[in-house]
């Protein structure tokens, strides 16, 4: 009999493959799909989590860039993937976004995939070309509601949190600017640095540098308290314009079809890596603040807190579906 149950258990170990058994996950190397361009915010954190992920795994996690569509290629192709744990893709803000914007997406963000944990948050920041005669957001308002219609605005795509920070922005200034979509923040730098675009809602790790040099100018923040990173730049709540708040968020998902062991196995690995002192430190260099990987069931409810969050900014900015 204990022979019989010896095979039995064996052949279960086949038919798995192991994928049910998070022992011996991962062997062989981790594919991270991420929605924004190389270059950005979103893809150098995704390196710095996907470097200490290969450190603690001893397999590679590589990160593989899907740019475009309002980042919903990465999930697009990671809901279609083999649930077996060896394809995870960076989820953040632009994924509760683009339910509100896409009529038809290939897949429901809060059925096909398991949230896994939140990696880290940041503000996006708003920032000016230095030749825009506003030191303030309220002197931006001004100015903007001096030229109505014609201040262009770049963002990282239609449907990115940079994009719908300034049609939030817009609506509660009462302000109306062009919006002018890029593919990637590498695009839209140089234009906003050459003036061919006035002003832009960036990540704030993305602009640090060009504020500290001059090739920018930050007006405002997005979150309710000042970042410590640009601490003399005043938030945009504080700046005239109350209840304004927008917190940009990083995170890791995986399909929901992945066994619930892989799952837990990933979420704990994840705990590990954000518990690192050097990875936090990488992170805070980066202007983000790490996650402190709350249970799964938690950032599952923050997601679809999100999500309802920036469908009611969507229609109240009268944003048409796409």
């Amino acid at each position: 009999m204990k022979a019989r149950w010896f095979a039995f258990g064996a052949l279960l170990a086949m038919a798995f493959g192991g994928q049910a058994f998070p022992q011996g996950y991962p062997n062989k190397p981790v594919r991270m799909l991420v929605g924004p361009g190389a270059g950005g915010p979103t893809d150098v954190m995704a390196r710095t989590y996907a470097s200490k992920m290969t450190e603690i795994w001893g397999q590679q996690v590589v990160v593989e860039n899907r740019p475009g569509a309002g980042n919903t290629i990465a999930p697009t192709i990671a809901a279609k993937s083999t649930p077996d744990g060896y394809t995870i893709v960076q989820c953040g803000i632009s994924d509760a976004i683009a339910p509100a914007l896409y009529k038809k997406l290939a897949y429901d963000l809060l059925k096909d995939f398991a949230p896994i944990s939140v990696i880290g948050t940041t503000a996006n920041v708003l920032v000016v070309h230095p030749s825009v005669p506003a030191r303030s957001v309220q002197e931006f308002i001004a100015h903007a509601r001096a030229n109505a219609g014609k201040i262009d605005y770049g963002s990282t795509g239609v449907g990115i949190s940079t994009h719908l920070s300034m049609e939030l922005f817009k609506t509660m200034a009462g302000v109306n600017l062009v919006h002018v979509p890029y593919k990637a923040f590498a695009l839209a730098l140089p234009d906003l640095l050459a003036g061919r675009i006035t002003v832009m809602m960036s990540n704030l790790p993305a602009q640090v540098d060009t504020i500290r040099s001059g090739k920018v100018r930050g007006l405002g923040v997005t979150t309710l308290k000042r970042s410590p990173r640009l601490p003399e730049i005043p938030t945009i709540h504080e700046s005239g314009v109350p209840g304004f708040e927008v917190m940009v968020w990083y995170g890791v998902c995986a399909p929901a079809a992945v066994p619930a062991p892989i799952l837990e196995k990933i979420h704990a690995d994840t705990l590990k890596a954000l518990g690192a002192s050097d990875l936090r430190t990488r992170l805070e260099q980066q202007g983000i603040d790490p996650g402190s990987s709350p249970a799964r069931e938690q950032y599952a409810a923050f997601i679809k807190s999100e999500t309802t969050k920036w469908t009611k900014v969507v229609k109240d900015a009268n944003i048409p579906s796409q």
